[in-house]
């Protein structure tokens, strides 16, 4: 199988990289090689590459920015997404997409399900939806995938954001009142890898197992690196609401998805605690050496 990754350098897209299936031959693209916002260098590089599937890992994720940013977050995360599916579907490519829990308003109390209706409460959401319905208008067996909370081992993420100002402050305050599922980078790409195995179309919901609000993610972030040695000191961690920590953007106060559709075709996610320590464990041994 030879696949075209798009967002190579971002944390997903390494982590597609990570879990390759066997048997696969990949080309990585990152913003450097390609201007996915480009129609034209999109349709040149599907048709040099001739790829089986296509796997889009960009996306403009700079939530607060992109409320004064909506042309450059509609370009990446909307119109680059139409580009790939209909460059797939012209070469004769599966396209798999990532999307995003900002799609919902967060209103609801019980997790969220495919059919469920999307109403974004901001530019990054709305950019997002919409890269979806371009996403499955230009495609016929397009594969859309939501997630929610990502992290891994590469810096811009909640969880290396939490290490450093763990080692760095004397406190540090997190949003106790925004409740969804942690979900490490590597699980996500080894279910997409598994669905696109599969032949899945179709909206599709992935996070790892779980509930937890930002502040018992960040418990168990000091408590994990704490057992491995990755912080050397432990600090007081005071819940805040949301409306003690305004940001340009407003968040959704809960984006539980609900898997039942991945889960039946790939098996139950891990437990988020889990996923945790094992990617804390791969950081302890890329420090190590």
């Amino acid at each position: 199988m030879k696949v075209l990754i798009t967002g190579a350098n971002g944390q997903l897209g390494r982590a597609f990289v990570a879990t390759l299936p066997a048997r696969s031959a990949i080309t990585c693209l990152d913003r450097a090689a390609l201007d996915i916002t480009d129609q034209t260098a999109v349709e040149r590089a599907v048709e040099a590459a001739q790829p089986d599937l296509i796997i889009n890992a960009a996306a403009y994720t700079a939530v607060d920015k992109a409320e004064a940013d909506e042309d450059n977050a509609r370009a990446s995360n909307t119109d680059a997404p139409k580009f790939l599916a209909r460059a797939a579907q012209q070469y004769g490519a599966r396209f798999a997409h990532v999307s995003t829990d900002f799609v919902f308003d967060g209103k609801q109390s019980h997790p969220y399900g495919v059919t469920d209706e999307t109403a974004p409460i901001g530019v990054y959401g709305r950019t997002k939806r919409d890269g979806e319905r371009a996403v499955l208008a230009a495609s016929s067996g397009a594969l859309i995938v939501r997630t929610a909370w990502v992290y891994s081992q590469h810096s811009g993420n909640f969880v290396q954001t939490m290490l450093r100002l763990m080692a760095e402050r004397d406190e540090v305050r997190v949003v106790a009142d925004q409740i969804g599922t942690p979900t490490f980078a590597r699980n996500l790409a080894r279910t997409i890898w598994d669905l696109c195995g599969q032949d899945a179309y179709g909206v599709f919901h992935y996070t790892d197992a779980g509930v937890a609000s930002w502040y018992d993610f960040a418990l168990a972030i000091q408590e994990e690196a704490l057992s491995l040695g990755l912080l050397s000191r432990k600090v007081p961690i005071t819940p805040i609401a949301t409306a003690d920590y305004p940001t340009p953007a407003k968040r959704p106060f809960y984006s539980v998805l609900d898997k039942s559709n991945t889960t039946a075709l790939v098996g139950a996610a891990p437990h988020w605690r889990e996923a945790l320590r094992e990617m804390l464990i791969i950081q302890k041994e890329n420090i190590d050496g």
